[in-house]
Parts: C-alpha cells; sequence; structure tokens
C-alpha cells in the first residue's frame, strides 16, 4: 500500500509565497525612495519659505504650518506602507487558503 505524495501544489505555494514577498519587498524599495524623495523636496521647500519670515509671528505661523504639513505627509506615507503590508499579507492569506482545501 503505497500512497503517492504529491509535491507539486506545496511547490507551487511556495513560488507563490517567495513571489509576493519579492513583490513587496520590491514595493517597498520603491516607496521608500518615493518617501526620501518627497521629504527631500519637502525640506527644500521649507527652508525657502523660511528665509522670507520676517517676524516671531511669522516664525510661529510658519512653524505650525510647516508641522502640520509635515505630518500629513508622514501619515500619507505611513498609509502607503501599510497599503504595501496589507497587499502582501492578504495575498499570503488567499493562498495558505488554497493549501488548506
Amino acid at each position: 500500500m503505497t500512497t503517492k505524495v504529491d509535491f507539486q501544489k506545496p511547490f507551487e505555494a511556495v513560488q507563490t509565497l517567495m513571489n509576493i514577498q519579492v513583490s513587496a519587498i520590491t514595493k517597498s524599495v520603491e516607496q521608500q525612495k518615493k518617501t526620501g524623495e518627497e521629504l527631500a523636496s519637502f525640506f527644500k521647500t521649507e527652508v525657502e519659505k523660511a528665509r522670507e519670515l520676517k517676524s516671531p509671528e511669522d516664525v510661529i505661523s510658519y512653524n505650525v504650518a510647516a508641522n502640520q504639513a509635515l505630518f500629513e505627509l508622514l501619515k500619507a506615507q505611513g498609509e502607503a506602507f501599510t497599503a504595501i503590508a496589507n497587499e502582501a499579507r492578504e495575498a499570503a492569506t488567499a493562498e495558505f487558503s488554497k493549501l488548506a482545501k
């Protein structure tokens, strides 16, 4: 009584999971590059704005606005990384579900 073991399905699942990892890493690296460029651009723009400040009131207003803008930028960047992670998690979960069937 011999049972033939089918290694094809697990092998394909491993390939798919590795492809999901490669895709997530690639997207993450691309997002890191974009994030770096956005931050560099943000700070370059803010330096230019800061050069035109004349009064203490200008400094305070500028500081509040710049911090709010930076927070929004960082929030959007965090959401982009979260989306990459969620996409990878959903794809991996779907693949594991196929194995369970």
